[in-house]
């Protein structure tokens, strides 16, 4: 927010510092020269409005962007990331016969029943019968890919298996995608499986106004005992920002009627849904609390009621690492009995693992399907994932300092040649700042400081910049905005890829006081809380 004659006071304070001609060592002219261009390019980028604009909004990488040499100039911010959004629609576009996106679906169905519901007395004779038999009773594995062929039009070809107790098929699907426009695309699908006939579908989505859309999909299925059509279609409006209300008619071999409302905020995730139809009909609600944690995890709970009987499900998801998430719920219902479902999110593709332990209500088995996956991920956790994770961790920081090295150390000598040539002007700044009882930079740390026992064994990685700190203090002032303070004058970043911090102690009318703040924190100083007690 900085104006331009705050830009223009701030480039001819640094002009000063460094400008060539005012140092007569050979070595310090030289890098006085080299910072002193540096400043001048970074003015030219900021006293432009438009330029100023890109940076502000997308960094250097927007100012390297190709195509903006053809953009009207005198545009507003807002005009300048439509832009600058249309310039990357059109490098994707270049990029579309080298794009697919892969999505998959494995789900393995395990019969457990023999652990909680054994016949003892059936099988007393036969040899290894002490040991419960856990059996994989259904696999079901699905795969799709989308080819984009232009701009608007997309193929996607997908494909799937399945088996359960020895009997299975498959099935394989196209369909052809094309946006129509802003408000809508289009749909058509061919498929064919060894159990089923030919398929030919058309889906059509529309927005009818900017708060209400519909969805209507037909069908074609051709088998042995003739054509069966169906045909779906679901009405869709946003009650507010974060609730959206469906009405849905389904018409065909299961037909229905479903009416549900979805509300999803920051925190939470909420639906109610009544279906009446045939064979199903059912009432279900279920609420998912989003803790906001570094894990992004989440609990929820659901309950189900209909002509099948009643379902109770409750469970939790957690992110165990940068793509994948793992969860589990307990399913309890009469007539269902007690299953436990695992799932594992990793990237586009889904691991499913349903297992089911009784047919009957036992408090034995919801007990285990409860207690047992906290158990075995916690202990997963502490021992598996944990120091897996700060392995990859270390690794990627290794990788990104090492790729980083030769940019750190321009940096570096950047910043240590800043200092040298701030020396001068310190002194000054100091002596003025003495003679008002103003402010004086004793110390300043800035880097990575290790307080927290538990991490004791990691390093300490600061850099001194008492000199570049004093050297900001203006009117007995210093104000940092919020931004990473490895770009300010004489610093650099002494660990990259680290959480950082800055720590301040500094003098304010004879009074020592002392601060510490993040990285990307504003700070204002002096300050009456950052005062150190005398008693202290």
């Amino acid at each position: 927010q900085a104006s331009q004659e705050e830009l223009k006071a701030a480039y001819r304070r640094l002009c000063m510092l460094y400008h060539p001609d005012k140092h007569r060592d050979p070595e310090l002219k030289i890098q006085a020269e080299r910072l002193f261009n540096l400043v001048h390019q970074a003015y030219e980028v900021l006293s432009d409005p438009q330029t100023r604009a890109i940076y502000d909004i997308y960094g250097r990488r927007g100012l390297e962007m190709e195509g903006w040499e053809v953009v009207e100039r005198k545009r507003t911010p807002a005009e300048i990331r439509e832009e600058f959004e249309r310039l990357q629609r059109e490098r994707e576009e270049r990029r579309l016969q080298q794009r697919t996106n892969p999505k998959g679906t494995i789900s393995v169905g395990i019969d457990a029943t023999d652990l909680f519901d054994r016949y003892d007395e059936e099988y007393e004779d036969v040899p290894g019968s002490s040991f419960p038999q856990i059996e994989i009773n259904k696999m079901h594995i699905s795969q799709s890919i989308e080819a984009p062929l232009t701009a608007t039009d997309t193929a996607i070809l997908s494909g799937n298996l399945s088996t359960q107790n020895g009997n299975g098929g498959g099935s394989i699907n196209l369909a052809l995608r094309r946006v129509t426009s802003a408000k809508g695309w289009g749909e058509l699908e061919f498929g064919a499986g060894d159990l089923q006939g030919p398929l030919f579908g058309l889906k059509i989505f529309r927005n009818l106004t900017p708060r209400c859309f519909i969805t209507t999909n037909c069908a074609l299925q051709f088998s042995s005992r003739g054509i069966r059509p169906g045909l779906t279609t679901v009405l869709a409006r946003n009650l507010d920002k974060n609730t959206v209300g469906y009405l849905q008619w389904r018409w065909g071999i299961q037909s229905a009627m479903n009416t549900s409302i979805v509300r999803d905020t920051k925190t939470s995730h909420f639906t109610m849904a009544l279906q009446l139809g045939i064979p199903h009909s059912f009432m279900m609600v279920s609420y998912q609390h989003k803790f906001q944690d570094e894990d992004q995890t989440r609990v929820k709970g659901s309950v189900k009621a209909g002509f099948f009987g009643t379902i109770v499900e409750y469970g939790a998801e957690r992110k165990i690492s940068r793509h994948s998430v793992l969860g589990a719920t307990v399913s309890v219902g009469v007539p269902q009995g007690v299953s436990l479902k695992i799932k594992l999110n990793r990237a586009s593709q889904t691991y499913f693992f349903p297992i089911h332990l009784t047919d009957q209500l036992l408090p034995s088995a919801v007990f285990y399907a409860t207690a047992g996956p906290l158990v075995i991920y916690f202990a997963m956790h502490r021992l598996i994932i944990k120091p897996y994770l700060r392995a990859q961790k270390e690794r990627e920081l290794e990788k990104q300092r090492e790729t980083t090295a030769s940019d750190v150390l321009q940096r570096k000598q950047e910043a240590e040649a800043a200092v040298r040539l701030m020396q001068e002007s310190v002194r000054r700044i100091i002596e003025a700042e003495e003679a008002r009882m103003g402010l004086i930079v004793v110390n300043a740390w800035y880097g990575k400081f290790v307080n927290d026992n538990s991490r004791k064994n990691e390093k300490v990685k600061v850099i001194d910049v008492t000199v570049p700190l004093q050297c900001l203090v203006k009117d007995s002032k210093l104000i940092l905005t919020e931004a990473s303070k490895a770009g300010l004058p004489g610093f650099y970043d002494p660990c990259v890829g680290e959480e950082k911090n800055l720590k301040v102690l500094y003098q304010f009318r004879g009074v020592l006081h002392q601060v510490m703040s993040a990285d990307n924190e504003a700070l204002r100083i002096p300050k009456q809380s950052h005062r150190i007690d005398a008693d202290g």
